[in-house]
């Protein structure tokens, strides 16, 4: 199938994107790839440092899909030997090393979480440990005498740290290096990643070009904000949407995201036309959100799946009904006074609240509810008479039924 003309390229490559560095070289690139029938090689770098993949990480990945879609080379590059380092980039301390066994663990599951992604059966899938293990202490130092001490110290999280006063390890020092060379061993014409990744992207051309290879393109998109909608999505601060979690978790956290982060949800995450997206942003914000989560969704589940979720979060969420699936709490009846308990204990007994000054506020605050009807707890010290299949609220979210325990 004959490439699409260059602006029609341009025009999906471009959505998404932060920087293309240097663009005027990426037109060149598409020109002459559409002239001679040759597919470009587009890059990307993964870490297997983990195992849960999320929308962040999706992010480039879907990129990578489009540039496919237009007829180029996924070159998926597994950074077995660079996870041994640990990328430092954003990063104002050393990240923990793995060993060579969990790195390749992680990167069985990684492939496995990225074919809902890229296809993969039209990606070449390479490890740089392919080459970095074959290379001898020669041949490091070789490398190394390409890149000086002050250029790194150009790098933003060296430089804080530095200046800091924070320990910047060697080993941690030869990572853009390695990520560098990557893009020689695999003759990258287009480089994806971040905006954090300037400096490597921009070393790799240095790189190049002293192997007498055409310097890469580096294409890099803006970091995607997680549910608090300021800080990067990520698993560690709590703010992300996981790509394997079932549609109605990931229905219920796209409603929280907030508003003024759907644009970039939109641009980054769906093929949404933008006239379309401006005109959803332009009504009310909960339709909006539903028609976010639902494009999302599709792309990892099916379109009947993405409006079931969607229509389940309406009833128990949405109008507050009464949710499908009610968790159940075993309670013990020694732990009743003559079948009853005070109503702060209760809460606290069944997990709904953290401890009883927690189920207090609950209470006072008149957000706490039993029984069928939902009735108010009067007060924390209420006396409840506990029965089988007893329901308990807090708030909207929180509730279970209680299964009692004859002890």
């Amino acid at each position: 199938m004959p490439f699409a003309p260059v602006t029609d390229q341009l025009a999906v490559i471009r959505r998404g994107i932060e920087e293309i560095v240097p663009e005027s070289e990426l037109v060149e690139k598409l020109e002459r790839s559409r002239e001679t029938d040759t597919p470009l090689r587009v890059k990307y770098g993964i870490d297997p440092t983990g195992i849960d993949l999320h929308l962040g990480h999706t992010v480039p990945m879907r990129k990578m899909r489009q540039f496919q879609e237009l007829g180029h080379q996924a070159v998926i590059i597994i950074g077995n030997y660079t996870a041994l380092v640990g990328d430092p980039s954003g990063r104002d301390e050393t990240r923990a090393r793995l060993t060579i066994e969990q790195v390749e663990a992680n990167a069985v599951d990684y492939l496995g979480q990225l074919d809902r992604v890229l296809d993969l059966e039209r990606t070449e899938v390479v490890r740089n440990g392919d080459w970095f293990s074959a290379m001898s202490f020669q041949d490091t130092l070789e490398l190394t005498s390409k890149v000086t001490v002050a250029q790194l110290l150009t790098r933003d999280d060296f430089s804080k740290r530095y200046k800091a006063e924070s320990p910047i390890y060697l080993h941690e020092c030869l990572y853009p290096v390695m990520q560098a060379w990557d893009s020689v061993e695999v003759r990258a014409d287009v480089e994806l990643g971040g905006t954090e990744q300037l400096y490597s992207f921009m070393l790799a051309r240095d790189l190049q070009k002293n192997q007498g290879q055409p310097g890469q393109v580096g294409v890099m998109s803006p970091i995607l904000v997680g549910l608090d909608g300021q800080r990067r999505m990520g698993k560690s601060l709590d703010n992300y949407i996981g790509i394997a979690e079932p549609p109605y978790e990931k229905m219920k956290k796209f409603m929280q995201v907030p508003d003024d982060c759907m644009r970039m949800y939109f641009e980054l995450l769906t093929d949404v036309p933008l006239e379309e997206v401006d005109s959803l942003l332009a009504g009310h914000p909960k339709e909006c959100k539903l028609a976010l989560a639902r494009a999302v969704i599709t792309e990892y589940h099916s379109a009947q799946e993405a409006l079931e979720a969607a229509d389940r979060w309406q009833r128990e969420i949405g109008e507050g009904r009464r949710p499908e699936d009610i968790p159940e709490v075993t309670l013990s009846t020694a732990d009743l006074q003559d079948g009853c308990l005070p109503a702060a204990r209760l809460l606290q007994l069944a997990g709904l609240c953290g401890s009883t000054s927690e189920a207090r506020r609950a209470i006072a605050q008149g957000g706490a509810y039993f029984g069928e009807d939902k009735q108010r707890f009067d007060s924390h010290d209420t006396p409840v008479t506990v029965t089988d299949g007893l329901m308990l609220w807090v708030g909207k979210k929180r509730l279970c039924r209680v299964a009692l325990e004859n002890n």
